[in-house]
């Protein structure tokens, strides 16, 4: 399975009175897709994540707004309660087949979780955490976006040896780097409108397969 990267913030003072309206502010700041549907779903958990949902909301008939969805959530809230909205957010993606970049909405999970939900998972994954989605959108495939040639890895499926013959091209590399640029573009002006929103104290960007992701994102938009 591809690896997965994420987005965890840490909020000063973020207590059971105010984790809602901290909530509220949060989703505000989420770049939703462009189309009619921004949030998909609601739903509410409480104790951890072994428990069966609360509550749940398809979201998708209606525009929602973050005032919206808080008022769904506003009869649960509790200590050791969770709140997961779906969502989506448009990105860059390479239509393998056809071999064109196209702007996609994608899927983005965004958890709450309260000071007591989960044992405190909270201390580990933040107040909020964000699924961005697959690794490879921020990072690229293989290694190709490290300024190290090295670090390309080996193709190991007939589909890998055509991307990166694709990819030898340089016109295609630099598209290539352009569309990649604009997805970490993207995330990083969310965590800023995050720190703008709210009393942020910590924000970790991190993922399943980078020892360092934020590094590595760092150094592709560095790259010109």
């Amino acid at each position: 399975m591809p690896n997965r990267a994420y987005a965890s913030l840490w909020v000063r003072n973020f207590d059971e009175t105010n984790m809602l309206s901290h909530f509220e502010h949060f989703l505000a700041t989420v770049p939703l897709a462009s189309g009619p549907i921004g949030f998909t779903e609601l739903v509410i958990r409480a104790v951890d994540s072994t428990e069966s949902p609360l509550e749940e909301f398809d979201l998708r008939s209606q525009a929602i707004t973050p005032a919206d969805i808080v008022e769904l959530a506003r009869e649960h809230v509790a200590s050791d309660v969770c709140f997961e909205v779906g969502a989506l957010w448009d990105l860059w993606i390479r239509d393998m087949e056809s071999a064109s970049w196209k702007k996609k909405a994608e899927r983005v999970h965004i958890s709450c979780f309260g000071p007591e939900y989960d044992q405190g998972i909270f201390a580990e994954s933040g107040h909020f955490m964000a699924h961005l989605g697959f690794e490879h959108l921020f990072t690229g495939h293989a290694g190709l976006l490290s300024t190290e040639t090295s670090q390309v890895a080996r193709p190991e499926h007939p589909d890998e040896a055509r991307f990166l013959m694709w990819m030898s091209q340089p016109q295609n590399l630099r598209e290539y780097q352009e569309k990649t640029r604009e997805n970490i573009q993207k995330l990083m002006g969310w965590m800023r409108s995050a720190e703008e929103a709210l009393p942020v104290e910590k924000i970790r960007l991190w993922s399943e397969g980078e020892e360092n992701f934020e590094a590595r994102l760092d150094e592709i938009l560095a790259v010109r």
